[in-house]
Order: structure tokens, then C-alpha cells, then sequence
């Protein structure tokens, strides 16, 4: 089994957009709402849910944490829908993703997210799933619900991908 260094970038809406939409309200459009009381941060993210019977839920995912090193192994990806993620304790995670390389997931690419950020895949993204840092964390979380298949996984066969640390760069 090979293993391959991954390095940890920082989570930017610049870096991530081939994958998606980085949730944050810095640089957002800000409107005031309810005659004044409320900030409302709008539109923050492309929610896709495609086919007739399918609808957009909203979960709350209690991820474990993980410390490095952490092996990247395998991926999933949802060729329906999009989803989402925010963090609810403003706790650090991991984001992994890879293009596209002919139905397969292409080499990773590692984002540290902030506490205050959350992620948004595009729908058909290849994705790790969850990776909470420090402490079992909750994420909002929003998704396609409905009828059809809206994951698929895929696990590296002779090749892991290692993150050694989580300082930026590494």
C-alpha cells in the first residue's frame, strides 16, 4: 500500500468553488429584517435537489473527532442533491474533496475550515465524510431527501492519502 502526503490548505470561497460554496456570513449580503431586530445573511448557498419526488431536509450530524494522523481511504459522493454543512459549535473541521476523473475521485484536496465557516457541496462532488477536529461535534446539515440512489462511495484501492497534521501547509 502506497501512502501519499496530503497537505491542509485554508478554507476560502476562492479555493473551494470548483466543489462548492463556502457558508460564512464574512462578505455576505446582509439585510435587515423583522422591522430592524434581525441580520439576516442571504444566500449563502446553492441548495440542489433534483428529481420529482425529492425535497431538501435538514439534519443535525454528530460527527466523532478525529486527530491526526487521519488516512483518507475512500470517498462518496450525491449525484442528486448537494449538502451542506455548518458547523453549530464553532469548532474547526476537515474538508477533503477531489474532482472528477472519469467516475472516479481525482488526487485530494484538504481545506481546514474555521469554526464560523461551513461548506456546501455541489451536487456529484466527491467528498470525505465528516471530519470533526478536537471534540465530538453537531452540524447543521442540509440534504436531498426523496426517492432514488443519492450516494455513491468509492475506496482507493493501493494508495492512502495521510494527513500528518493540520497546521496549514503541511
Amino acid at each position: 500500500m502506497r501512502v501519499e502526503s496530503l497537505g491542509v490548505r485554508p478554507l476560502t470561497k476562492e479555493a473551494f468553488a470548483p466543489f462548492g460554496d463556502v457558508i460564512e456570513t464574512d462578505g455576505a449580503e446582509m439585510r435587515l429584517i423583522n422591522h430592524g431586530t434581525t441580520e439576516r445573511f442571504h444566500d449563502l448557498a446553492n441548495v440542489e435537489a433534483t428529481g420529482e419526488a425529492a425535497w431538501v431536509l435538514i439534519n443535525i450530524f454528530r460527527g466523532q473527532a478525529f486527530a491526526p494522523p487521519i488516512d483518507i481511504a475512500m470517498f462518496e459522493r450525491h449525484p442528486l442533491g448537494s449538502q451542506a454543512f455548518m458547523p453549530l459549535e464553532r469548532r474547526p473541521f476537515l474538508v477533503v474533496v477531489a474532482e472528477d476523473e472519469h467516475g472516479r475521485p481525482g488526487r485530494p484536496q484538504a481545506f481546514l475550515a474555521e469554526g464560523h465557516q461551513g461548506v456546501n457541496y455541489r451536487r456529484n462532488i466527491w467528498h470525505h465524510p465528516l471530519l470533526a477536529l478536537e471534540q465530538a461535534s453537531e452540524f447543521l446539515v442540509v440534504d436531498r431527501g426523496g426517492e432514488g440512489n443519492n450516494l455513491e462511495e468509492f475506496f482507493f484501492e493501493g494508495v492512502v492519502y495521510r494527513i500528518k497534521g493540520i497546521e496549514v501547509g503541511i
